[in-house]
């Protein structure tokens, strides 16, 4: 057996449910009727975005509770059709509460990207890849 390469749901660790689902609501995220005070399920065109408190996280995957860093090591990125729509949704993030980590800028790698976080320091990439096209959902195509 192997595993198919894809992701169903990915998990956020919060330190409040409630605010963070708040928080992604004001983003423009439809919360799930499954969802309930312990946890959050946010539709994400084929992909599912859970919130749940950080120590029931660690809980259930049989770890000890950490309290988050700075850097955690990963990104979340939405990519855009265009420079404009990446200072738009940027604007847009921190006008809804998000924390500017760096404001969109010409990347080294040849397209547009900024960075913003969430209330527990999850970090948002939004990017504009001139190498990478989108399809009609907007997720990106990869060349074979």
């Amino acid at each position: 057996m192997t595993l198919q390469p894809r992701i169903s749901m990915i998990t956020l660790g919060v330190a409040d449910v409630a605010v963070s689902t708040a928080f992604y609501q004001k983003l423009g995220f439809k919360r799930s009727s499954a969802s309930n005070d312990n946890v959050t399920f946010f539709h994400m065109r084929g992909t599912v975005l859970g919130l749940f408190g950080r120590d029931a996280l660690a809980a259930d995957a049989g770890l000890e509770p950490t309290r988050p860093q700075a850097f955690e090591g990963t990104a979340l990125a939405h990519n855009l059709a265009s420079r404009d729509e990446v200072d738009k949704a940027w604007a847009f993030a921190v006008k809804c509460g998000a924390k500017p980590v760096k404001k969109p800028h010409e990347a080294f790698w040849g397209g547009y990207s900024g960075y913003f976080a969430d209330p527990d320091g999850h970090l948002w990439e939004l990017a504009h890849n001139p190498f990478m096209d989108l399809d009609e959902d907007g997720h990106m195509t990869l060349p074979e």
